[in-house]
């Protein structure tokens, strides 16, 4: 599965209006980061989503 079909299934979705969150890491690679940096944005990004999800309303 290429990147293509990712976005084209969120198109469609979108389409459907279903809310979509969409976040292509163009810079990884199989291990979707491919430096330490990369890696902390990952990491970052996925606990940031994960919080929001667990603790709706909760600000910091």
């Amino acid at each position: 599965m290429g990147s293509s079909d990712a976005r084209k299934m969120v198109a469609r979705m979108k389409a459907q209006g279903h809310d979509v969150l969409y976040y292509e890491n163009i810079e990884g690679g199989h291990g979707a980061a491919s430096n330490h940096p990369q890696r902390a944005f990952m990491s970052a990004l996925s606990f940031t989503y994960l919080e929001s999800q667990l603790a709706p309303g909760k600000r910091r």
